[in-house]
C-alpha cells in the first residue's frame, strides 16, 4: 500500500517532468535578437528598395537599362521612372545605416547560435530529422495536420515535427547564408576584394535581384511562423520562448 508521502512525491515529480525546459537560454536569446534584427532589416530594406524599385540581371543596371522587372510602387527619387506623379521622401541615409548594423548583428547572433547548437547538441537533437520521421506515413500525417490547421497536442508541442525541422534547416543553412552572401555581393568593397563572390552570382545587379527574392521568402517564413504560433497557442508558445518552459501547468494558466 502506497504511503501518502510517496504519492505526493511522485505527483510532484510528474508535475516537474510535465513542465520541462523547451528552449535553452541561448536559443531564446538568439531567437529574440534575430527577430529584432529581422524587423529592422525589413523596415530599412523597404526604405532602401523604394529608392529604386527596379531590378536587373547582370553587372550593371540603371534608369536607362531595361529592367528584368519592376515593382508597381512610387520611388523616393525623382530620376527613377515609376509612372507616379509624386515622389516619396528619401530615407536612404538612416535606412542604409540601420540595415548595415542590423545585418552584422544578425550574422554575429547566427554564429553564436550555430556554435552553441553544435556543442549542446541542439542541432542534432531538435533540428535534424530522425529516421522514423522520414517515412512516407509520418510525412503525410504532418502535412495533413497542417492543412487541417489542427492544433497540436501537448506531446507534439514538446518537439518540432519533421516539416518544421526541414523548414528551419532550410532557413538556417540556405536562406540566411544566401541573403548574407547576396547582401555582401552588392558592396563595392567586397566586389573589389572577392570578385569571384559576385561573379558566380552573375554580377552585382543579379545579386540584388536574388537578395530581393530570398528576402521575400524569409518574410513569408516569418508570417507563416507567426500564424502557426497563434494556431498552436500564442500565450503558451510565447511563454516557452521567454521562460523556456512548456507543460500542463502553463497550458492551464
Amino acid at each position: 500500500m502506497s504511503s501518502p508521502a510517496w504519492v505526493a512525491s511522485s505527483a510532484s515529480e510528474i508535475r516537474v517532468a510535465a513542465v520541462r525546459v523547451r528552449h535553452s537560454a541561448v536559443v531564446r536569446i538568439t531567437h529574440w535578437i534575430t527577430t529584432l534584427c529581422f524587423l529592422a532589416l525589413l523596415v530599412s530594406g523597404i526604405e532602401i528598395l523604394i529608392s529604386h524599385p527596379r531590378f536587373y540581371w547582370g553587372e550593371t543596371g540603371n534608369i536607362l537599362t531595361a529592367p528584368l522587372f519592376k515593382l508597381p510602387i512610387p520611388a523616393s527619387r525623382a530620376t527613377v521612372p515609376t509612372g507616379y506623379g509624386f515622389v516619396l521622401r528619401d530615407q536612404n541615409g538612416w535606412s542604409r545605416y540601420l540595415h548595415f548594423q542590423a545585418a552584422w548583428a544578425a550574422v554575429l547572433t547566427g554564429l553564436l547560435y550555430m556554435i552553441c547548437s553544435l556543442f549542446t547538441g541542439h542541432l542534432r537533437n531538435n533540428l535534424l530529422p530522425a529516421g522514423a520521421d522520414l517515412s512516407w506515413r509520418a510525412l503525410s500525417a504532418v502535412v495533413v495536420n497542417h492543412l487541417r490547421f489542427r492544433r497540436p497536442s501537448e506531446a507534439e508541442a514538446r518537439s518540432y515535427n519533421v516539416l518544421q525541422r526541414f523548414t528551419y534547416l532550410l532557413v538556417i543553412f540556405v536562406l540566411f547564408p544566401l541573403v548574407i552572401w547576396t547582401g555582401l555581393a552588392m558592396s563595392p568593397a567586397i566586389a573589389s576584394v572577392f570578385p569571384a563572390a559576385v561573379t558566380v552570382l552573375g554580377g552585382q545587379q543579379s545579386a540584388r535581384t536574388i537578395h530581393f527574392f530570398v528576402s521575400v521568402l524569409l518574410l513569408l517564413f516569418f508570417l507563416v511562423h507567426v500564424a502557426m504560433i497563434c494556431l498552436a497557442g500564442f500565450r503558451t508558445r510565447m511563454r516557452a520562448m521567454i521562460t523556456g518552459r512548456i507543460g500542463k501547468e502553463m497550458e492551464q494558466s
